[in-house]
């Protein structure tokens, strides 16, 4: 599995839209072969800041989720931010207990 953890910071001028486009990715990436997770998150201590967190069965899933139709308005939308965007790509380290230390 691979999990990946995607943080955006919009200009306040495009929030609403980088809002909407985020929104469209996160519903159609919900219909993809291969997506157990895909969560949108918004910032209650950044203005304009929204976190996607994602779970994929493997990596090959993931890289055919970059190449999806609705993937490309992402990559239209880098005007819209404020700074480059960090996206980590993660694998799990199990602690504690299993329900909880795990997306």
């Amino acid at each position: 599995m691979v999990t990946v953890i995607a943080t955006f910071t919009v200009k306040e001028e495009h929030e609403d839209e980088a809002l909407s486009i985020l929104k469209g990715v996160v519903e159609a990436s919900h219909g993809e072969e291969g997506c157990l997770l895909y969560t949108l998150h918004k910032a209650t201590n950044k203005p304009q800041t929204y976190s996607i967190v994602e779970k994929w069965r493997s990596q090959d899933d993931l890289h055919a989720h970059f190449g999806q139709p609705h993937m490309q308005p992402m990559t239209q939308a880098v005007d819209m931010l404020a700074e480059p965007p960090r996206i980590l790509f993660c694998e799990p380290v199990s602690v504690g207990d299993e329900s909880k230390g795990q997306l």
